[in-house]
């Protein structure tokens, strides 16, 4: 699932790896079932090798982590999200053109 780029996020290490982050981390929210997720994928590797040692890039699988998703309050997926310092400071919800994500990063670098 995830390159050597990409953190699995687990509703174990969620506080640890995004929120007490010392640097932006964006969270790609998934499932394997879903289509748009597997779409947007090759983007998240994208941003983490573009992003490398800027950011953290990973991915929660939301039917094996539901306490994140519940807590996230995830209603529709592919959901990514940028966290800086501990708080989610932009969204996207929907598979988008990787110039989306970038522009939400770039705003909170």
């Amino acid at each position: 699932m995830a390159s050597d780029k990409i953190l699995e996020i687990t509703d174990d290490n969620f506080e640890q790896v995004v929120l007490q982050s010392d640097v932006p981390v964006l969270v790609d929210l998934w499932a394997p079932w879903c289509g748009p997720c597997r779409q947007i994928a090759p983007v998240m590797e994208q941003l983490a090798e573009k992003y490398e040692g800027r950011i953290k890039v990973g991915k929660i699988n939301v039917d094996d982590n539901r306490q994140v998703a519940v807590r996230l309050g995830i209603s529709s997926i592919p959901a990514v999200f940028l966290f800086r310092d501990g708080n989610r400071v932009a969204e996207r919800i929907g598979a988008l053109p990787r110039s989306f994500y970038e522009e939400m990063v770039e705003q909170h670098l």
